[in-house]
């Protein structure tokens, strides 16, 4: 049998892509049946515009698909689980939850920003870690699920990757588990477990106030204040996420 370098090289390229896809599939906990749904999903308009294809190939209808069944999905789990709470108090709940803040995140502790097709441009820009972008291609991928799986599918994924210890952060009165959400982020990027230490306690004991840092292999991520040990670690674990988003940005 006869070499072709073209042909070998082009077998290389295919399987890594299929390999890296493989990896998002086990992120995201679904086998996609038609590979294009995801392919679509991973693709932004201006990788397409670059390659002189058709923009309607983008993720943009995925989007519009997987915004619509986010927030139905979301509405009717809110309504169904909390039901000592007024429409205002849902209302601002799923708002927190499909926000571009929490969606840009959730969409780095799957690593979606290095699976996007993007053109040379919009890589050079920073787009694999913009927020806009990372949100708008998580709702993407939804829609494509939606699509590939159905309905029941796509709670699955809400209920796993958005859903995932709600009620319990809700109850606390506070909608942003912080701790979670950094410990999640972390362990999705190999780092491992965030150490939080007292760095300051002031005032007499019936109203103290604590100072608590939160690290990372030695390396200080973040500080937080409050009036308990618990909520100032949250708040060290917020600083810590935005720094962290700073420097992805």
């Amino acid at each position: 049998m006869r070499f072709e370098p073209g042909r070998f090289i082009r077998n290389l390229f295919f399987k890594s892509k299929a390999g890296l896809k493989e990896g998002l599939e086990q992120r995201l906990g679904y086998i996609f049946k038609d590979q294009s749904r995801l392919e679509e999903a991973l693709t932004h308009r201006s990788f397409l515009k670059e390659a002189g294809k058709e923009r309607n190939s983008s993720y943009e209808r995925l989007e519009f698909l997987g915004d619509a069944v986010l927030g139905l999905s979301v509405s009717l789990y809110l309504f169904e689980n909390f039901p000592d709470k007024d429409e205002g108090e849902l209302t601002k709940l799923k708002a927190t939850l499909v926000s571009e803040v929490n969606l840009s995140r959730r969409a780095k502790l799957i690593s979606l920003g290095k699976y996007l097709h993007l053109s040379a441009e919009e890589e050079k820009s920073g787009g694999r870690s913009r927020p806009s972008i990372l949100s708008d291609s998580y709702e993407a991928l939804l829609g494509a699920i939606f699509l590939d799986g159905g309905l029941e599918a796509a709670e699955e994924f809400i209920q796993a990757h958005l859903l995932k210890n709600l009620k319990e952060t809700a109850e606390d009165k506070s909608m942003h588990n912080y701790k979670g959400e950094l410990l999640e982020l972390l362990q999705a990027e190999g780092e491992g477990i965030p150490k939080y230490e007292v760095l300051e306690e002031e005032g007499p004991d019936h109203q103290k106030m604590f100072t608590i840092g939160v690290y990372s292999k030695g390396k200080l991520l973040g500080q937080g204040k409050g009036a308990s040990k618990k909520e100032a670690e949250q708040y060290a674990a917020k600083m810590a996420l935005e720094e962290l988003e700073k420097e992805t940005s």
